[in-house]
Formats: structure tokens, sequence, C-alpha cells
């Protein structure tokens, strides 16, 4: 009778949090019971169900990050219009991470990459709307970005990975298998693009310049963040995800943003390469290092023809 319970009142609606509060407590009431201790693997399949059916729509969404996270944003809108910058300081990050607490959304795990993952919100706050087709290069499932601007109210939103296998639904997200090189996506699909701390796992910088700018549609934006240290950084030969390790300097950025010129895509905005504090400490591997993000914009051929030296400093 427990899981005909929780059945029935997930099928109730999802209009409110009413139906969605009564199938937690019933599948809570269900798990803990002494009765059903033999059926313990059963809840526990029923609850992934419930958790996923719950995940699929917006007040259910909400009641989990209400719940898991103590979380009930948006509130709202971001202040963060460093789009082609370097990340300087930790209070700059410290600055992120109070200001995403503030808007009542679920921070990212790792805690400098608050910091590009609100940049990349409000850029797309601010140069799209709700029925913008948004797409994550690189997504992984504990990226802040698509959950945030579902939040938002965005609808059309897509995350690609070669490490996916299949695909995925999360409300309106859709995850997917997909090499950012080389997508199955038609040209001009998309109106935004996030690609975050992904360039420096051993991607072909002009590949994926290329691919980017076929999919963005005319005036699109895509927004790209990596490691960053204006001078070389020893990575000491290591490797991870089968790759060597890599922390992009100063030069290697100018080459990257004329290789995305190429590619038709120019900086939204001026970019000032200097770097000053070593923010990001990969305890791992040993080093230290800081994020640069820059922000791209599929434009006409006149504007793709601006000098670097107007844009880059």
């Amino acid at each position: 009778m427990q899981s005909r319970a929780i059945v029935e009142a997930i099928s109730v609606s999802f209009a409110g949090f009413d139906a969605v509060a009564i199938a937690n407590d019933c599948l809570i009431s269900s798990v803990s019971s002494d009765t059903f201790n033999p059926m313990m693997n059963v809840h526990s399949s029923v609850k992934q169900g419930i958790c996923h059916l719950l995940e699929g729509t917006v007040h259910g969404y909400r009641f989990l990050l209400r719940r898991d996270h103590n979380v009930r944003g948006p509130a709202g809108r971001p202040r963060a219009p460093w789009y082609n910058a370097v990340l300087q300081t930790r209070r700059e990050s410290d600055e992120a991470i109070n200001q995403i607490t503030s808007l009542g959304l679920p921070l990212h795990l790792d805690a400098p990459k608050n910091w590009d993952s609100l940049t990349a919100l409000d850029c797309i706050l601010s140069n799209t709307s709700r029925g913008a087709r948004v797409l994550d290069a690189g997504a992984e499932m504990y990226s802040c970005i698509l959950q945030w601007l579902r939040l938002y109210g965005f609808r059309r939103l897509e995350g690609i990975n070669v490490v996916f296998k299949g695909e995925t639904r999360r409300g309106p997200i859709t995850y997917k298998y997909g090499d950012i090189t080389h997508t199955e996506y038609d040209a001009a699909t998309f109106d935004a693009i996030t690609c975050l701390s992904v360039i420096e796992h051993g991607v072909d910088l002009d590949a994926y310049f290329r691919e980017m700018s076929r999919i963005l549609k005319p005036g699109g934006i895509l927004i790209t963040s990596t490691d960053y240290w204006q001078a070389p950084i020893d990575t000491k030969g290591q490797e991870m995800y089968g790759v060597p390790i890599r922390v992009f300097t100063q030069q290697e950025i100018r080459h990257a943003i004329e290789l995305a010129r190429r590619s038709g895509l120019v900086l939204a905005t001026p970019i000032n390469l200097i770097s000053s504090e070593k923010v990001v400490h990969w305890e791992e591997v040993g080093l230290d290092f800081t994020f640069v993000v820059f922000t791209l914009r599929k434009s006409t051929a006149a504007t793709t023809n601006r000098t670097l030296k107007n844009y880059v400093a």
C-alpha cells in the first residue's frame, strides 16, 4: 500500500509542492518502516524513480534543491559582467560564491569554478531570452550552468560530453554523447554555448572554434574558460584524464583568440590577460594557477577583421 500511495501522490499533480511533499513523506515512511525492510532494494528503486520524476518538473526540482541544498532561488539576477577577464584574487572568487548564495542557487562543489559559472550565467541572461537554445560543451552532470538556467526559466538546454553513454533527460535538460570538435548539430543551432574548464584537456582548439562557430547562430555567444597563468608553469610532465596537463599562458590565449577570429568569432569586449594571484590549487597534481574566461560572438565579416591589439592587453 505504501508504494501505491507513492505512485498515486506523484500522479496527482506537479503544479505545486503539495503532491511532491506527499510523495516524499510516503517514501520516507515506507523506507523507514520495519515492516518493509525485506523490500529495501525495491524501495531504493522506487526512491530513484521518484527523484527522476521530480527532477523532470520545475516544482519538483525546486523541492529537491530545497531538501538537499537548502536553496530557494533564483532571487534576482546576477551581477557578473566580467565576460572577458582573469580571476585575479581569492576575494573575487569569494564574492562570486556570496552572490550565488544570495541568489539562492546551488553552488559548484569546486569553489573557484563558481566564478566562471556565474560569469556565464550573467552573460546568457543579459544577451538572450528564455526561449534561447543553449549548449554546454563538455558538460558534466554536476555542472551548474544548465541547472541554473533551468531555474531562470530556460527550456531548451543541452549538454554534450564524450564520456556520456546514450541520452539522459533532466527536465528541460538533455545530456548526451558529443565531441565538441565535431558535433551532429545542424549549422546555426544555438544562441549561446558554454565551455567551462574543458579546453585544457587535450582539445584541438582550431577544430573547436570552427565547430562552435558552425553551430552558433549569427550573433550567438561562446563563453570559454580554462586554467591560466600568464607565464609558463612547469606541469612536470603530469597527465590527467589521459592527456598532458595544460595551464594556458598569455601567449597561448592570444593565439586561441586569433584562431577563433579566423573562424568568425570575435571578442565581445576587450580582455586584460595580466594575472596577479594564483587562486586555484589543484591538490592532486600539486599545481597553482588561476582561471581565465573569454567570451566570443559570432559576428559579421567587418567585425571579425578587428585587430587583436585593440582587444587584448
